[in-house]
């Protein structure tokens, strides 16, 4: 199934159950949009341990069903094998999205990479044209120049001379040979030049076409790059789905399951731990979501006091201090401050693969690589470059976790390789130079951890390396 039809499976209303505690249906809110889909997993964890909100009710049955239902043995049973659909729904949900998304995600990894090969191909074929022109131009003026010549010493008068000087006829049969001679060379100039015209012209045909097969290419880059952004937020939400109400479905389905007196006299105990458990999740996430605000708030702050302040593009990017891989308590580096030019270095360490072709550490295939690889540790910042808008945050196939930066007039930055779980930015998301975006990993296609940075104008790929350097930024 697509994320499309995923999308709209999402919003497909299911009847309400009466006397079922709130929770959102497995079906009902399937897949449903990123944030929206954690916000709901939040209301799912509560709604389990004593909610009353029937308003999102939809399947999962309350501990007031599975009460009811252990006073009758067929309703009992019933209960039992509608739980264990469930259950065995949530995780088929979540596995088959998950694979969706990876699926998706090698797909846009296959369609850039196409359009990069594409874009390297038709930049080549005009800078042949380019320089085919100039030579087709001076083979132009070249035989112009030799016609004009042969004009004014009266080349084109040999007849009257053979008439009119019959003294010297010796003299005149060697001019003529001499002019036999340079009328050869002349059309031999200007057949070469109609020849370096043409060659001119079909690489230049040869360039406009490869033009339009690249602006294809971009186009099936974006919607793939789309279509795996939608089924990562929809491996999400059914994730969180099945994290928010499995739990509380194995602990239904173990009561039902179990009729000895140390389950009826612990279901109370059960019930309040359930209580616990939310209580505590739910103060935890509360207390992670104002860490990252506050963290946030400090780093605009630095970045706006730092770019006050006007340093000299030269100055060097304060050395960032690695946060722990899972990214929480560690300790956060301060962003490094813009230059001049509103740019910043992506994230420490030393480049250790740069742009170009190269034989695939992985593959052994020689392909185009269309970034420069900054080694660092596991868990380093990765920053944005320069301040943008997230236009991807999810896993792309041979890149890994990948996001990238639309920093508009066509210049896009892309972060590759990224740590699981070490995503700091969501899709849509403005984000300022030198903000922390991301954690320096090894997924996707890498061989270590490191940061893959990329930079593409109108889509088609660049050397970070002397584009960042015309910046002020050296990598």
């Amino acid at each position: 199934m697509t994320p499309l039809h995923l999308l709209r499976a999402a919003v497909r209303p299911r009847p309400a159950r009466q006397g079922a505690v709130g929770a959102p249906s497995a079906r009902a809110t399937r897949w449903g949009g990123g944030a929206s889909a954690l916000a709901l997993a939040l209301v799912v964890v509560v709604a389990g341990v004593g909610t009353t909100d029937t308003a999102q009710a939809a399947s999962y049955p309350s501990w007031d069903d599975v009460t009811a239902a252990r006073g009758n043995e067929s309703a009992k049973q019933s209960q039992i094998r509608e739980i264990q659909s469930l259950i065995s729904g949530l995780q088929s949900d979540a596995a088959d999205a998950q694979a969706e998304a990876e699926r998706l995600g090698v797909e846009f990894q296959k369609a850039q990479e196409a359009a990069d090969a594409q874009a390297m191909e038709a930049a080549d074929l005009q800078a042949q044209a380019d320089e085919q022109d100039a030579i087709a131009t001076a083979s132009e003026q070249r035989a112009g120049q030799v016609t004009a010549q042969l004009a004014r010493t009266g080349g084109g008068n040999v007849t009257t001379q053979l008439v009119g000087d019959t003294d010297g006829a010796d003299d005149l049969l060697y001019r003529l040979g001499t002019m036999s001679k340079l009328t050869e060379q002349t059309n031999g100039i200007r057949e070469q030049a109609v020849q370096d015209r043409n060659t001119a012209q079909s690489l230049t045909d040869k360039a406009v076409v490869a033009r339009d097969a690249l602006a294809k290419k971009k186009a099936d880059a974006q919607a793939s790059a789309d279509a795996a952004q939608q089924a990562s937020d929809a491996a999400a939400a059914a994730v969180a789905e099945k994290e928010a109400n499995e739990g509380q479905l194995q602990a239904q389905l173990a009561l039902l399951q179990d009729t000895t007196a140390q389950t009826e006299a612990g279901f109370a105990a059960g019930v309040a731990e359930a209580k616990r458990i939310a209580a505590e999740k739910a103060a935890a996430e509360a207390a992670a979501r104002a860490q990252a605000e506050a963290d946030a708030r400090a780093a605009q702050a630095a970045a706006a006091a730092a770019a006050a302040a006007a340093p000299r593009p030269s100055a060097p990017a304060p050395a960032p201090v690695a946060p722990r891989p899972g990214g929480g308590g560690g300790a956060v580096a301060p962003p490094p401050a813009p230059g001049g030019s509103g740019w910043v270095r992506p994230s420490a360490g030393v480049i250790s693969s740069g742009y170009g072709y190269r034989i695939h550490p992985i593959t052994g295939a020689r392909k185009l690589h269309d970034g420069t690889d900054i080694a660092a540790s596991c868990g380093t910042p990765i920053y944005a470059a320069a301040s943008g808008t997230v236009t991807f945050a999810a896993y792309a196939g041979g890149y890994g976790n990948y996001v990238t930066i639309s920093h508009g007039a066509g210049v896009s930055t892309g972060y590759g390789h990224i740590l699981n779980g070490g995503f700091r930015v969501g899709r849509g998301q403005q984000v300022q130079a030198g903000q922390l975006i991301a954690l320096v990993g090894s997924t996707g296609g890498s061989t270590g951890c490191h940061n893959h940075f990329e930079v593409r104008i109108n889509g088609a790929s660049t050397d970070p390396v002397p584009f960042m350097a015309a910046r002020g930024i050296r990598l």
